[in-house]
């Protein structure tokens, strides 16, 4: 069994770490997997790239349509993906000498509609992991509150000028003849939550979805010492939250909504300022939105190294999300792998990986009074559970994401539907 696993990059962003993982635990379980990426930035000889000197005119003609399109304003440019562009990688050897096609998060100059209708009507059975929502929308790859993909997406609230004919209808339409090339295709979501948009979508509804979480390679995530990890930051109050983001200023990162929950936990009178040390960790372009922070904090910049990560993750006594929507919440299982309780929001992905009150606290959406609440819960947990509740937050983590369980899963599907084929 050869599988093809198609990602815009192979480092950057979220989807390009969970697909590169997923594509060492298929090969350490004994799967012949690759990675067919746009523009190739790591060394690993299972990737290989199918860039051209068309593709960095495709990302620009993409942004360049959405601009006019939105009154030549740049707000929402990146909040949403119209696929006029890409590379046709069905012409490419990797894609020829596949037997599945694994799909993850293919935006922004890789594949286009018309690139992505010649996959689904290649013949070659083809498995879409969605790590957003845009493949059951018309172009939002978020959708917040909007549930007009539910039956046709028009009006929609990301452009300047919404109508009942504007870009998202005409994408949607597009969309549907695309899905339409559709021989074999199964949905792969990475939480109960998107599979639940994408069941309800009337784009994706009638085709199988499966809910496989994203794999953890615990061996770069380690249970370290924890006065060994703050000695290493410098930290030296006794309470330590950790947040992090590919972007923290991000709007649905909710960084406004973490500021506001600190503020509330000084003033319950439970903590001291000057106890609490916040880490923070990610790209920022905004660094303004540090100045409301109320307790001391350390910025500790973009790092992808897992050795830093897990001295970051195992120095904190809580790992904090307080994202609007988070379709999965990969900070959160890297933290519980070292020992820091997480603290987030429900509402959306987090809640297939938090159990309320027993391994993690789930604030009510979107209130900073019931996430600062969360926090003083996990900070007290931490502080009376001890070395034993480090590793039983690790074996959860063990249990549930490890990269083989989840190597399995897909290595089962993958048979499945090859089987299914064969007869």
């Amino acid at each position: 069994m050869k599988v093809l696993i198609v990602n815009t990059s192979d480092t950057i962003g979220g989807a390009a770490v969970a697909a590169s993982r997923l594509c060492d635990a298929l090969c350490s379980a004994g799967v012949k997997a690759t990675m067919l990426v746009l523009a190739k930035q790591g060394r690993d000889a299972r990737v290989a790239s199918c860039s051209s000197v068309h593709a960095k005119l495709n990302f620009l003609w993409e942004r360049f349509t959405i601009w006019v399109v939105n009154g030549l304003s740049k707000k929402n440019l990146f909040k949403v993906s119209v696929a006029n562009a890409g590379i046709d990688i069905t012409k490419t050897r990797e894609f020829k000498e596949a037997d599945i096609i694994n799909l993850h998060w293919i935006n922004q100059g890789l594949l286009s509609l018309k690139g992505i209708a010649r996959i689904l009507g290649s013949g070659k059975p083809v498995v879409w992991t969605m790590h957003d929502v845009w493949p059951a929308t018309a172009i939002c790859h978020h959708p917040y509150k909007c549930d007009s993909f539910y039956s046709e997406c028009c009006r929609c609230p990301f452009l300047r000028f919404p109508g009942s004919h504007d870009l998202s209808s005409k994408v949607f339409g597009r969309k549907k003849l695309m899905l339409q090339e559709a021989g074999s295709l199964t949905f792969v979501a990475v939480s109960s939550w998107l599979a639940g948009k994408t069941m309800n979508s009337a784009l994706t509804s009638r085709f199988p979805v499966k809910v496989i979480p994203n794999a953890l390679p615990l061996e770069d995530f380690k249970l370290t010492d924890r006065t060994d990890a703050r000695t290493a930051l410098d930290v030296v109050e006794p309470f330590v939250i950790a947040f992090g983001a590919a972007r923290i200023d991000d709007s649905i990162k909710g960084f406004d909504m973490l500021t506001e929950a600190l503020r509330l936990l000084i003033d319950s009178g439970k903590y001291a300022k000057d106890d609490i040390r916040l880490l923070l960790f990610g790209n920022l372009r905004l660094p303004a939105i540090l100045e409301g922070i109320p307790v001391k904090y350390s910025f500790l910049g973009y790092t992808d190294d897992s050795y830093r990560l897990s001295q970051i993750y195992s120095a904190s006594n809580i790992t904090v999300s307080s994202s609007l929507y988070e379709t999965f919440g990969q900070t959160l299982i890297e933290a519980m792998a070292c020992g820091s309780v997480p603290v987030s929001f429900g509402g959306s992905g987090q809640a297939d990986i938090i159990c309320h009150k027993k391994n993690g606290y789930l604030a009510d959406h979107l209130s900073p009074q019931s996430l600062a609440e969360g926090m003083a819960w996990g900070l007290k947990l931490s502080g009376e559970g001890g070395s034993e509740l480090r590793r039983e937050l690790r074996r959860s983590v063990i249990r549930r994401f490890a990269e083989g369980v989840v190597a399995r899963q897909y290595s089962d599907l993958f048979s499945s539907i090859l089987g299914d084929k064969e007869k």
